[in-house]
């Protein structure tokens, strides 16, 4: 059997938020019937840059606008393809989005549901343990934040 090949994908996505009275929320998309949690991301598209990504991937999966206010970080993991005998290193960045405009009912259809959540609720329902360090990340810059 031959060698696989290997991969590298870039993606980008983030956290969208919105302040309710005092309360942080933000938004999640569930995948894979429902049984996955996560943050919307997705891969950036060849002659865009990481920030138009998150831009587009968060209003593609959720139906909503927003605008970047900070970067959070990037996670970085190894991913085989069977069929392919290919090794995949995927690398995501993150961005903290402000939500500006849209409707969850307007999110893409690979996405089985798109719903917001206190920030501490999403903290709790995400499925991977980077999607649970980025929020809280988001989190402790929300907190600081004079808006």
């Amino acid at each position: 059997m031959k060698p696989a090949s290997i991969q590298h994908l870039k993606s980008s996505g983030g956290v969208i938020f919105r302040r309710v009275e005092e309360k942080i929320e933000i938004v999640l998309i569930a995948v894979k019937n429902k049984t996955v949690w996560t943050l919307p991301k997705g891969l950036i598209d060849k002659g865009e840059n990481a920030e138009e990504a998150a831009i587009r991937e968060i209003l593609e999966e959720t139906g909503l606008y927003g605008k970047i206010v900070s970067f959070l970080g990037e996670n970085s993991y190894w991913f085989y393809i069977k069929n392919d005998n290919v090794k995949c290193k995927k690398t995501v960045f993150y961005y903290l989005v402000k939500c500006l405009d849209g409707d969850l009912k307007n999110h893409s259809w690979e996405v089985d549901e798109a719903r917001w959540f206190s920030i501490d609720e999403a903290i709790e329902k995400v499925y991977y343990k980077s999607d649970r360090e980025i929020i809280q990340k988001a989190k402790e810059i929300l907190l600081n934040l004079k808006e």
